[in-house]
């Protein structure tokens, strides 16, 4: 994806000498907050040059409109509400190059009836200042877009209580300037069946309130909320948007994403992480404000006592990977604001988790670097190049010039708050698995070229390495054998 430009400046990783620059106070994000749900723009008050109007006393108007007019038509929703057949599939199948423009007051509601608003394959779709609301989408399925068509444009739009997602998204798809709220599952379910998804933007968006549904709480384990998730997503540029207040984790990019650019957005109290970033590849996620996110899962995992550092944001199985082409090699973590989340960054590999292994939640799914999966198991799985590339590994990750901020009392904890982490536990599964013992976690601890550097801390930071047992202070951090954070500056004190 080259839609935006993106010039990276990589820093060199490895181990600094604490005679470096001093890490500088990193200030607050400049980026405004996208308050598009309470000042959604206008659209137009009358019908556009050659637009075809949309009579909201007629049901199914929209639906008969489409179907009778050529690819490349444009219609203009006119002020009202707006309802398709009384027939759960009924639903708008736009052609090839529409556009659907709502005047100030025009929406589709499905009446807790329709399953779907907008679907077929025809690409190039445009909807603008559209308000769509009151669908009924299945579980994993979404209300606009509901067959990932590529080259789509949501702008201006307000995609709010609908079950299921909101949109769905394929190649080259633009959602920008668009208010997502109170979807059952997820504002986005970027994931398109049997391909991947390019060039996708997603950019000044108001992602608020999504997962009404609670599904992570119906279906323990399922990972399946939150505000945004994507799947197989190579190439995205998440910009500028504000993603608060919603059930699960704000942005989840699990499974084969790569290239992604994450960059001014405003993450905040949000009930999970700020951001997963899941057996996945190469990103940029920098001069991001996330604050307060992670206290009520934080919370209900210490309170069960689990000793798992569940951070704010979370690279799991995660790395930069040169042979996966990307605008960076690496996942770099810059001059972001963490202001009083429940802990701060956790690298994650699990030693079980690999190609084949029972134990891959990503079921069926492969690395991007094995062509025949087949060939990860025993006898080949256990020599090079397959015993690298069998597995997601967290590695080539650079977090620096971050400020990270902790008030305990802000956060209203004790322990299990406060921590950095890079870590992997003891491998055990299946019985034929070469990654057993603590070969994984020495790996991702000492040698897969993980590091933090020229970093500010405020509070009482502590530092997770290699299991959930060895908790560190700073000074045992920034020393031998781990030598983190080299430039880095630590101010113990409670608060900013």
């Amino acid at each position: 994806m080259r839609v935006v430009p993106l010039a990276l400046v990589l820093a060199v990783t490895g181990c600094e000498g604490s005679s470096g620059p001093r890490a500088k106070p990193a200030t607050a994000p400049t980026t405004p907050v996208a308050r598009v749900c309470d000042r959604p723009a206008a659209g137009p008050a009358k019908a556009p040059a050659g637009a075809v109007p949309v009579d909201p006393a007629v049901p199914g108007d929209l639906a008969d409109q489409t179907r009778s007019h050529p690819p490349g038509t444009t219609f203009w929703l006119r002020p009202g509400t707006h309802r398709l057949a009384p027939d759960r599939y009924a639903q708008v199948v736009p052609k090839r190059g529409n556009t659907y423009l709502g005047a100030p007051g025009a929406v589709l509601d499905g009446r807790k009836t329709n399953q779907y608003a907008f679907g077929g394959t025809a690409p190039g779709v445009t909807l603008r200042h559209l308000t769509v609301q009151g669908f009924v989408a299945p579980h994993n399925e979404g209300v606009v877009n509901h067959d990932s068509a590529d080259g789509w444009v949501i702008e201006h739009a307000t995609i709010q209580h609908n079950s299921g997602a909101g949109l769905m998204a394929g190649a080259r798809q633009r959602v920008r300037a668009s208010c997502l709220r109170g979807n059952g599952q997820y504002a986005i379910n970027a994931y398109k069946g049997g391909g991947r998804i390019t060039g996708l933007v997603v950019e000044g968006n108001e992602i608020v309130g999504n997962s009404t549904g609670d599904w992570e709480r119906r279906r323990p384990g399922c990972g399946c909320t939150g505000g945004a998730k994507f799947w197989a997503v190579d190439g995205a540029d998440i910009v500028g948007n504000w993603v608060h207040d919603n059930r699960g984790a704000g942005l989840w990019a699990d499974t084969n994403n790569n290239d992604f650019r994450i960059e001014g957005n405003v993450l905040e109290d949000n009930d999970g992480a700020a951001l997963i970033y899941e057996t996945s590849y190469n990103a940029v996620i920098r001069e991001n404000t996330i604050r307060r996110n992670n206290w009520v899962e934080g919370r209900r995992y210490a309170d069960k006592g689990d000793t798992f550092p569940f951070a704010t944001v979370y690279l799991s199985e995660s790395g930069g990977e040169p042979r996966v082409p990307a605008r960076t090699d690496r996942i770099e973590v810059y001059r972001n604001v963490l202001e009083n989340n429940w802990s701060g960054i956790t690298l994650w590999e699990n030693a079980d988790r690999f190609c084949n292994s029972p134990a891959n939640t990503s079921s069926g799914a492969c690395t991007l670097l094995v062509r025949d999966t087949g060939r990860c198991r025993q006898p080949d799985i256990g020599s090079a190049p397959l015993y690298a590339d069998c597995r997601w590994r967290t590695q080539r990750v650079d977090i620096h010039h971050n400020r990270f901020v902790l008030d305990k009392a802000v956060v209203d904890c004790t322990v299990k708050c406060d921590r950095m982490a890079v870590l992997a536990n003891y491998g055990t599964y299946p019985d034929w698995s070469p990654y057993q013992g603590d070969t994984v976690a020495r790996a991702i601890t000492r040698t897969q070229h993980n590091r933090w550097h020229h970093n500010v801390y405020v509070g009482p930071w502590r530092f997770v390495v290699q299991d959930p047992s060895r908790i560190l202070d700073s000074w045992q951090w920034q020393g031998p054998p781990y030598q983190q954070d080299a430039g880095s500056t630590f101010r113990a004190r409670e608060g900013g």
